[in-house]
């Protein structure tokens, strides 16, 4: 991944699992560095959780406030969302809350 001065980064990181994920455990993220997943800061991925926030990461990526997407409270400068495996008794799986955070 070629180093750009104006690349923004997302860091996306596991906060609280429901259930059972086969994927992440608390504290596990990914790494979105401008347009590409770093696979090397990254410690895992899910294509239904990054699915799950495809809408919003340029927007978050770009700096977009995360509460005028409706994806925080008043002054918090984290956007949160959850996957959308709903977890027992309808799948074998589990939900996990992750936060965003923005870095330039």
């Amino acid at each position: 991944m070629k180093e750009n001065s104006s690349t923004k980064k997302l860091i996306i990181k596991a906060i609280e699992i429901k259930g059972n994920c086969p994927v992440y455990k608390i504290g596990d993220k990914t790494v979105i560095e401008g347009p590409e997943i770093d696979l090397k800061q990254s410690d895992k991925v899910c294509i239904h959780a990054i699915s799950c926030l495809g809408n919003f990461i340029v927007a978050l990526r770009e700096g977009l406030n995360p509460q005028s997407l409706g994806l925080a409270k008043e002054n918090n400068k984290k956007a949160y969302y959850q996957c959308l495996d709903p977890g027992t008794p309808y799948t074998n799986g589990g939900t996990v809350i992750f936060e965003v955070t923005q870095v330039y």
